[in-house]
């Protein structure tokens, strides 16, 4: 289902609490991180920025003339400001209509950006840290079902993939990453979510390798992490095949991995601590011996953006939401022989996690 001017306000009408209860409370928030922007008004556009007022009365977006007719197809419940600087002429209109407290995004605007919008007579300029990113992090079921759909094209292009045996000997990384990113856009991508990972034989020990030339040989692990945008929303998957017969210490890899992933799956529940939840996956393959080999986090929060939080790892914090939406992706990597990585997309739910991704995870020999 499409996001509608409804959702996209019921989420500016959640934010305007949190500028009440903002320490100073604030009279409205300059937002200029477009993910956010497209988060509460829908639009898409690559200039843009949104006043969100604590009384509701000054909401307003900005954005040049080449969006006119988009922002008002994208935003239109909203008043509309067409200016090149959007900031400022959002700021100057917050100015005339008598808010004189407005929070500005500390990690979007810049240095050089925040000295030339403030002034003697310009509104106070508060900085303020991740209201909106704190709403994202549960999703509603709109959100839910767009990121379904990107998940189940996901499952379908690497389906076909398999089918068409085009993960096979001499075919090379390149090769493979295109094939599986044109099946995405087949099956009703927007979008690939990222640059697709296809990493064979020794590469497949580097996390995020980019794809090359590198050609596929039998014996090769061959890890493949990718994913499909749609209508705004990540998917994200990862799932490591081998070439041939599996050689003894590549199904013993494989094996921890699964039981490390399966393990993190169950420990996501609403309530849990993130470092906890790494810790139940991190555990099952420190005891195989492997935990200098399992190089990242176990995971993160995707949404209208790939990463996003909460952050699963030894470094993150906080608790999960029912509703928020994660990735689980232990690994072990072993440098100059090969590396194993499984990832599903899942939904925290109070009686289980909801699994998105739905491709086997069982190791295939191609």
């Amino acid at each position: 289902m499409p996001q509608t001017p409804t959702d996209h306000a019921r989420r500016r009408h959640t934010l305007r609490a949190a500028l009440a209860s903002h320490e100073p409370a604030l009279d409205a928030v300059l937002v200029t991180n477009l993910d956010n922007v497209h988060y509460l008004a829908g639009f898409t556009g690559s200039n843009g920025a949104l006043l969100v007022t604590a009384d509701g009365e000054g909401d307003a977006i900005a954005t040049d003339g080449r969006y006119l007719t988009q922002v008002k197809e994208q935003s239109g419940d909203l008043r509309a400001l067409i200016e090149r600087d959007v900031a400022k002429v959002l700021l100057d209109d917050a100015g005339r209509q008598g808010y004189r407290t407005v929070g500005f995004e500390a990690t979007a605007l810049s240095y050089a950006d925040h000295a030339r919008l403030s002034g003697e007579d310009a509104p106070a300029l508060v900085p303020t840290t991740r209201l909106v990113e704190k709403l994202r992090e549960v999703k509603d079921d709109g959100e839910i079902e767009l990121l379904r759909r990107a998940c189940a094209i996901s499952d379908q292009a690497l389906a076909a993939l398999v089918e068409d045996g085009a993960i096979r000997p001499g075919a090379t990384e390149r090769e493979v990453a295109r094939r599986l990113e044109n099946l995405m856009f087949e099956f009703g991508a927007e979008a690939v979510a990222f640059e697709t990972i296809v990493a064979a034989g020794a590469n497949s020990a580097i996390p995020h390798h980019r794809p090359t030339d590198a050609v596929l040989a039998s014996g090769d692990l061959v890890k493949i992490d990718f994913g499909a945008r749609y209508a705004g929303y990540h998917a994200d998957e990862t799932r490591t095949f081998v070439l041939g017969e599996p050689a003894d210490w590549q199904r013993e890899i494989y094996d921890v991995v699964a039981r490390a992933q399966a393990a993190g799956r169950a420990a996501l529940v609403p309530g849990a601590d993130v470092r906890d939840i790494d810790a139940a996956a991190r555990s099952v393959i420190e005891a195989a011996g492997y935990g200098e080999q399992f190089l990242h986090g176990l995971g993160h929060g995707v949404g209208v953006e790939i990463h996003e939080a909460p952050t699963l790892g030894k470094l993150g914090s906080g608790t999960l939401s029912d509703g928020a939406v994660v990735t689980v992706e232990p690994g072990v990597y072993l440098p100059g022989r090969g590396g194993v990585r499984i990832e599903d997309t899942l939904v925290v739910r109070a009686d289980g996690p909801e699994l998105l991704t739905r491709t086997t995870k069982d190791l295939i020999a191609l």
